[in-house]
């Protein structure tokens, strides 16, 4: 760091000219346009504010790590057990054990049950928000993009699981302070950290079970 000093009327004044690697790794928060989830709308919203960097908590990761734990199942490995009230996704890896994630999920009167298989994957996919959320989005005057290019501003993050034929996914997110909350329209999110390991970890055809 270096500093310039100046007297003015008897006060030391200090100027301090700080790098960007210095704030990013002592957790300064750094003023930027900022991506926002705002839950009266449903919707993404860009804001100018500070966002808080730290060296143990980037952007990418989860408030809630991920684990492997002792769990009881008879279903194959790979396959992808959601339990919504938990907000807690597991992934079988044998008969005795499985990985858990954290997870967001839907919001009230958008959560669903049902068992699905995977049908596609995709590496920073794009956003085609379907017509019936950017209807309800305008109906409260927010316009919703008809496509947004993949990208750390995209609100499906660094990889998604497509979910049968259904409009659902399993996806990553770029707000990770919503993981463990209840705010999608039903899809399943997950910090991009751990869902790019877990896009590593299935394959197309794996048991999606949503309970």
């Amino acid at each position: 760091m270096r500093a310039k000093y100046r007297k003015r009327e008897g006060n030391l004044i200090i100027f301090a000219i700080v790098s960007l690697s210095l704030l990013v790794s002592t957790g300064y928060a750094i003023a930027e346009t900022n991506l926002k989830f705002d839950p009266k709308k449903n919707a993404w919203v860009r804001v100018e504010g500070a966002v808080e960097y730290t060296k143990a908590r980037s952007r990418n990761a989860s408030p809630i790590p991920r684990q492997v734990i002792a769990y009881d199942s008879n279903h194959r490995s790979g396959t992808i057990i959601i339990k919504t009230a938990e907000r807690r996704l597991y992934r079988i890896i044998n008969k005795n054990s499985a990985e858990v994630y954290g997870i967001g999920v839907g919001r009230d009167g958008f959560a669903w049950k049902g068992t699905e298989r995977i049908s596609r994957k995709a590496e920073w996919p794009s956003w085609t928000p379907p017509a019936e959320m950017r209807n309800r989005e305008a109906a409260k005057g927010v316009i919703l993009p008809l496509r947004m290019e993949g990208g750390p501003d995209n609100p499906l993050g660094a990889r998604a699981l497509y979910l049968g034929g259904t409009l659902y996914r399993i996806h990553g997110t770029n707000q990770p302070w919503t993981i463990g909350e209840a705010v999608s329209s039903g899809c399943i999110r997950l910090a991009n950290d751990d869902v790019v390991h877990l896009f590593d970890q299935v394959s197309v055809g794996s048991t999606v079970i949503v309970q």
